[in-house]
């Protein structure tokens, strides 16, 4: 009795092994299906955009309805919304000036960022936790509640049509500092302390261990600046009315008139300004991924 229970024991595992296995197939296949059907539904927009800045204008707005393979397979592709975009918009000058204002924004803003964040994580004084409250509480307040005010203000002081006047608003950005210094909190103090036993200065401390320790959180902050300053549209048009000085949203905007819309060099432009930040974030995040390995083995 005891031995044909035993088999019949050892004969049900592999079956419930089978079956369970089979379960495991089904989920996973289902599973595997609503992320391609979910896939689908986020990168088809995208993928008409795309296909919609090769065509002309008329046929993006004739295969919208009925729906149909039209809508994805043009029959007429051209490079004229391209060609059109740069020629009559301006749009090369508008990116122009979007690529200064960005890389201008990101260098000082990492500088004011680094050197605000180091004292609110190494040092020891009253009033640091207000002063980080504050921090905090500044970048959870739209800007759009203080844009006006504050172009106004830009205004009085002569910053108005001046790339000046467009940078400096992304210079205090206060995610960064949150970021940078919970980073630099995880920091040993030890580092710090040792270096300062061999005789080094704050600023030293600051840029040769901190910022060098520091790789992700400076490029995260990096991606937070650009980001922010790219896709920037109401400051700058609250800021600069000069043409030459419009950066490339703005630039952007004016494919659509007041009787109508150029939906073929619109999506050419959206394509450009998606590009830019897409190509970004792909090369920093493989960047990002390097130093934090190196950071660990440190």
């Amino acid at each position: 009795m005891t031995a044909t229970a035993t088999r019949e024991g050892t004969a049900r595992k592999p079956r419930a092994v089978e079956a369970s296995r089979s379960r495991t197939s089904t989920l996973t296949v289902v599973l595997t299906a609503i992320a391609v059907v979910l896939g689908a539904v986020f990168i088809l927009p995208a993928v008409w955009v795309f296909i919609g800045s090769f065509r002309p204008s008329a046929d993006i707005v004739n295969t919208m309805s009925p729906l149909s393979w039209a809508l994805l397979v043009p029959s007429n592709v051209t490079f004229e919304n391209y060609v059109s975009l740069f020629v009559d918009n301006g749009f090369g000058l508008a990116l122009l000036n979007s690529a200064v204002v960005c890389l201008a924004s990101v260098l000082l803003g990492l500088v004011v960022s680094v050197m605000a964040a180091y004292p609110l994580s190494v040092y020891e004084f009253r009033g640091r936790n207000v002063i980080f409250a504050v921090i905090v509480i500044s970048f959870m307040v739209p800007f759009e509640a203080i844009a006006i005010p504050l172009a106004q203000q830009f205004t009085d002081w002569g910053l108005g049509n001046t790339l000046i006047g467009l940078i400096l608003p992304g210079i205090g950005n206060g995610l960064a500092i949150f970021n940078l210094r919970q980073y630099f909190l995880g920091i040993p103090t030890s580092y710090r302390e040792a270096a300062m036993l061999d005789g080094a200065s704050e600023p030293r401390i600051l840029f040769t261990i901190y910022t060098r320790m520091s790789g992700p959180a400076l490029t995260n902050s990096a991606l937070l600046i650009f980001l922010g300053q790219w896709t920037a549209y109401l400051w700058p048009l609250l800021i600069v009315s000069d043409n030459n000085l419009q950066v490339a949203p703005v630039a952007l905007a004016s494919t659509f008139g007041e009787h109508g819309a150029d939906f073929g060099r619109n999506f050419a432009g959206a394509v450009l300004l998606s590009l830019v930040p897409a190509i970004s974030m792909f090369i920093l995040q493989r960047f990002f991924g390097r130093l934090s390995l190196a950071s660990g083995e440190k």
